[in-house]
């Protein structure tokens, strides 16, 4: 009998050659619609750029890829995709609108990466992801120290996102990340920032939607120790807070928390099992928290993680989940995490598995996942699920 989370028995989502950030929505016809970067060289290489695919199966098979970017323009990537109640789906992005070649870089791997700098743009669909506006859009995102203090002053922006947008208290958040330079690790440094929009929602000119940069102030959230502060995840709590965790170079990630809308955060620590607990392990890689919507966990939390004490980019495989739920803390909710278990591996150790999506569907519960050259879907057994939080 084949095991579930073993990763080859997934369904595999088409794409160029490289694929990353493989995110779902689920459009208002009932279909799926997959955003992602892709190319068909590595990633960084030119031509990178952004799609995106429909399936009516729940990930089984799927439509051909329709570019949002074409591959033959400046670089688009690190898409991410959020729909409105009116059907219509926006999906942001870095893009390199200067079609710079080079970027001042303190090495020649991160001289050569252009894919992480210029504009936060974004297009839209009004067809369920068939289609995608003719124009795109630059959201104005605030300045803040670390902009200046890179090697263009501020001039050429060096950024990135991979958090899921959610709606919180009738307004949209995102999150990402702000770098000062490039050069050991490819970001040498990086602070964790989001993006608010209060009329996004319900605003059909895109020339209207209103944006804010938070946290408020010159600096966003920073690591205890290191310079990496990177790729945040955010969730929304049922008393109205909201709570991110993101990526570091210390072994654990961070966690903080925002009883103001994300204008000020609580000192970013690194993550425990409960308050006062012992520490997540964790390496530099993605690790989302999502707050569930629907059937019977219902306002539970899920997170995605990989459970060792590594500080590089290695070591993606297994994939592990915590459970989480709320509890009273002093100034608000706070979560308390179960037990770790293993959701998805491969048998080669060599194999990273990354950047995923959660989709409650019908009672069904699935995860998307890249390993960089290939991109699946997984139905997440309801035995697993149902152990997750067994022990918060």
């Amino acid at each position: 009998m084949n095991d579930p989370r073993d990763i080859s028995t997934g369904w595999e989502i088409p794409s160029e050659g490289y694929c990353d950030q493989p995110y779902v929505v689920k459009t208002s016809d009932g279909a799926w619609l997959c955003v992602m970067t892709t190319g068909r060289g590595v990633e960084g290489e030119s031509g990178q750029h952004i799609v995106s695919i429909r399936s009516g199966d729940h990930g089984r098979t799927w439509s051909s890829l329709v570019d949002i970017e074409p591959a033959d323009g400046p670089e688009a990537s690190w898409a991410v995709p959020l729909i409105v109640p009116s059907g219509r789906i926006y999906v942001f992005y870095t893009y390199n609108a200067e079609n710079l070649r080079e970027v001042i870089a303190d090495n020649e791997y991160a001289r050569r990466r252009v894919d992480t700098l210029g504009e936060y743009a974004f297009r839209f669909s009004d067809d369920h992801g068939r289609t995608w506006s003719s124009e795109r859009f630059f959201i104005p995102v605030r300045e803040m120290e670390i902009d200046r203090r890179n090697p263009y002053g501020g001039k050429v922006r060096f950024f990135w996102g991979v958090g899921k947008p959610i709606v919180h208290n009738g307004s949209v958040y995102f999150g990402f990340a702000k770098v000062g330079r490039f050069g050991d690790g490819f970001m040498a440094e990086s602070e964790a920032c989001f993006l608010c929009s209060d009329n996004i929602l319900t605003e059909s000119n895109p020339r209207k939607i209103r944006w804010e940069t938070l946290p408020e102030g010159e600096h966003g959230l920073r690591s205890p120790e290191g310079l990496i502060a990177e790729e945040p995840s955010v969730t929304s709590l049922s008393d109205g807070s909201l709570f991110c965790t993101y990526r570091t170079v210390a072994s654990h990630p961070c966690q903080a928390y925002s009883r103001d809308g994300g204008r000020t955060w609580t000192p970013p620590e690194f993550m425990r099992y409960s308050p006062g607990g012992s520490f997540v392990n964790h390496p530099r890689a993605a690790n989302f928290v999502r707050r569930l919507d629907e059937g019977e966990w219902t306002g539970r939390f899920i997170y995605w993680f990989h459970n060792h004490n590594g500080r590089s980019y290695e070591g993606r495989n297994p994939v592990w989940l915590l459970g989480g739920v709320e509890k009273e803390g002093p100034e608000g909710k706070v979560i308390h995490w179960g037990l770790p278990e293993v959701v998805l591996y491969a048998k080669d150790r060599e194999i990273r598995i990354s950047y995923p999506d959660f989709i409650e569907d019908a009672g069904r519960f699935f995860v998307t996942e890249t390993q960089k050259t290939i991109a699946r879907v997984h139905e997440v057994p309801r035995w697993l699920l149902s152990r997750l939080w067994e022990h918060c």
